[in-house]
Order: C-alpha cells, then sequence, then structure tokens
C-alpha cells in the first residue's frame, strides 16, 4: 500500500531509456497544426488517439511491464482503469502472452469494455468509490498476478514522459503544453521531460468542472476534495488527488484550466470538423483549454491523449445534443 510519504521519482533518463525500450511498438504520433480564426498564436496538436488502442496509455504500460520481474509476470497482470489503461495493459499483455484482468468503475463506456474484451482480458465492474480505492490502495481482494498502477508508477510515468521528448523534437519553440488531467501521470511524465530540457516552457493542466480536484488544489497549495459527477468525459477527473502524486504535480504544473462539459463538447466537434480527429472527453479538453486563451498565446501544443468514445455519444456531441 502507498503512503502520502511515499516519494514518486522519475528522471530525464528514465524517459529517455523508456523512449528506446518502447521505440517501434508505440507510434511516433505527429504534432499538427491547428488553425482557428481569431486566435492570437499557434495551437498544434499531438494526437495519442492515434495509437493502435486509441489512447497514449499503451507508452507508460509497455514501458513498465518490458522492466517488470519476469517471475512477477508469471500470474498475469492486473490494473484500475475506466477503460484506456485497461486497453494498454492488456495490449501489452496479449503480445507477452500473460493473462489481464481489468478492475473498472461503473460507469466505465462500452466501446472500452467491448475493446477489452476484443484483447483477450477479462474486467470486473465495481461502484466508483471502491474502483478508487483500489487505485489508492493498489489491492483487490482475489486477484492474482502483479498490479500495474495506471498512474502513480515511475516506469508508466516514464513512459508517458515519451510523449514529451516528442513534442520538443518537433516544436523546439514550444511556449505552453496543455495536458488532461486525470490521476497526474501523464502530465507529471510529459512536464518532467520538457522542464528538465526547456525550463521556461509552461504546463497546464485541463480538467472538467464535474471532476477538477487540482486546480482547487493548486490554489490551496496542499490536496483538496470535490464532489465527483459522472459525465461523457469517462477518461479523466475524480475526487482527489492521489496523495504520492502530489509533490510531483505541485512542482511540475503552472496551473489548471477548468472546463465545462458544453466547452468539451464543442472542442470535440470541432476536432472532428476541422481536423478529422476523434477524440474522447478527456481528449478533446486540451483543445478547449486552449481556446479560453487562459494558457495564453505564443506556440501552444494540445495533447490530444485518447479517442476512446462510443458512436451514440459521439453522435450527440457532432449534433448538438449532449451536454
Amino acid at each position: 500500500m502507498i503512503t502520502e510519504q511515499t516519494k514518486i521519482t522519475v528522471t530525464l533518463e528514465d524517459i529517455r531509456q523508456a523512449h528506446q525500450r518502447i521505440k517501434g511498438k508505440v507510434n511516433r504520433t505527429p504534432l499538427m497544426r491547428f488553425y482557428y480564426e481569431g486566435f492570437p498564436g499557434e495551437i498544434y496538436l499531438k494526437p495519442e488517439n492515434l495509437q493502435p488502442i486509441g489512447s497514449f496509455k499503451l507508452r507508460g504500460a509497455g514501458n513498465a511491464m518490458s522492466v517488470a520481474d519476469k517471475s512477477l509476470l508469471k500470474q498475469g497482470v492486473y490494473t484500475a482503469s475506466a477503460g484506456n489503461m485497461a486497453q494498454g495493459v492488456a495490449w501489452n499483455a496479449r503480445m507477452m502472452n500473460i493473462p489481464c484482468t481489468v478492475v473498472v468503475p461503473d460507469h466505465a463506456p462500452q466501446t472500452k469494455l467491448d475493446a477489452i474484451t476484443r484483447l483477450g482480458a477479462k474486467f470486473i465492474k465495481i461502484p466508483f468509490n471502491d474502483w478508487w480505492q483500489v487505485i489508492i490502495t493498489r489491492e483487490f481482494e482475489g486477484m492474482k498476478g502483479l498490479f500495474i498502477h495506471p498512474v502513480a508508477d515511475p516506469q508508466v510515468i516514464a513512459g508517458n514522459g515519451t510523449i514529451g521528448l516528442e513534442i520538443l523534437e518537433d516544436l523546439p519553440g514550444v511556449d505552453t503544453v496543455i495536458v488532461p488531467y486525470g490521476g497526474g501521470g501523464l502530465i507529471s511524465g510529459i512536464a518532467t521531460a520538457i522542464k528538465a530540457i526547456k525550463p521556461e516552457v509552461r504546463i497546464f493542466a485541463s480538467e472538467v468542472e464535474t471532476a477538477a480536484p487540482l486546480a482547487p488544489s493548486l490554489a490551496a497549495g496542499h490536496p483538496v476534495e470535490v464532489e465527483y459527477v459522472p459525465s461523457f468525459v469517462d477518461g479523466m477527473g475524480s475526487s482527489s488527488i492521489l496523495a504520492e502524486m502530489w509533490p510531483l504535480v505541485s512542482k511540475l504544473v503552472d496551473g489548471s484550466i477548468v472546463l465545462s462539459l458544453k466547452q468539451i463538447a464543442a472542442a470535440m466537434k470541432l476536432l472532428m470538423e476541422r481536423s478529422r480527429i476523434i477524440a474522447e472527453g478527456a481528449g478533446g479538453s486540451s483543445l478547449a483549454a486552449a481556446l479560453t486563451a487562459k494558457a495564453g498565446h505564443g506556440k501552444i501544443v494540445c495533447v490530444i491523449s485518447g479517442g476512446n468514445i462510443d458512436a451514440e455519444k459521439l453522435i450527440k456531441i457532432l449534433s448538438g445534443t449532449i451536454s
């Protein structure tokens, strides 16, 4: 079990090693310019929805499982995920020919559950609060195998950080990077890589108003709890900050931009109409944040974290009937 005193350390060298380790196993996603009339700056998209599983999670899961003690993998692996990390772990488990089980919250979308099954893994659905406890304790009664934490694992964070290396390679003059905030593993990895090489780059989180603990925590200077309300933005957000992630996140993140469901839906529609990018709610939040101009101007990169969304939800968003 992890306690508040547990310190997570990830270095630039860890991320560079992860980049070499997963090279050829994940897609090196492009950096795409996004044009929006009247915006006084340049917006670029990092479309991680183009990964084979539709999200960035393939990077962290692949790195963590590739360095895991092989003796610990004999009974398989399991994770706790709303769907994207589930697919990352399941994809790699299938490649390694080991069993995989996923503990999912009761609001996990069907498209993600179907993908877990398609990848040969099993899932167990439990209430959200119970699911969050699995993430906190890293335990689920009766489960065998190695637990791959979806967020607070140095090797997972290092794998996520490879996105930061690629952003700097493609856009050395970047001023700001906006990253969707779920548990902090993605933004911590990217920020570690970027700030180690170019510390003046600002890193902003994007959060949805129905589950946004980071913004008030940064304002208070310590973790605070908020009300969690399920929504179509199912790939990020919770009621609190993971204790072991707070020291890392609070040091690396320059601010958090909280978005309404309407703003995120509008950004998802824009991505589809103008760039032909299908983004889930979390993935669309970074563009929504950029368009508020609260992250400033200059060269802004929006990390589109994933595109795994139910077709029915996407149709409603594109038709303007979801909120």
